[in-house]
C-alpha cells in the first residue's frame, strides 16, 4: 500500500524543499508542483510534493491516518 503525507514546508531551494511533521524532517522534491510556498502543507509521497492542501485539510487528513495507526 501506498499512502501519501501530508507535511509542512519549512526550507525552499530552488526544485528542493526540507518538509516537517511532528518533528520528522525530510528532503523532498518540488517540482511537481507550482507555486509552492514556506508554511504550505503538501503531500509528500516518494520523496517529492504532490499537491498542495489547505491546512484544515491536511489537519484531517492526519487525524485519519494516525486513527489507522499509519502514523504517529
Amino acid at each position: 500500500m501506498c499512502i501519501a503525507v501530508p507535511m509542512n514546508v519549512t526550507e525552499i531551494n530552488g526544485d528542493m524543499g526540507v518538509v516537517e511533521y511532528s518533528g520528522v524532517r525530510r528532503n523532498v522534491g518540488l517540482m511537481l508542483i507550482e507555486d509552492v510556498k514556506l508554511g504550505d502543507w503538501v503531500l509528500i509521497h516518494a520523496g517529492f510534493a504532490i499537491s498542495k492542501l489547505n491546512p484544515e485539510d491536511a489537519q484531517e487528513t492526519l487525524a485519519l491516518l494516525r486513527e489507522a495507526e499509519l502514523i504517529e
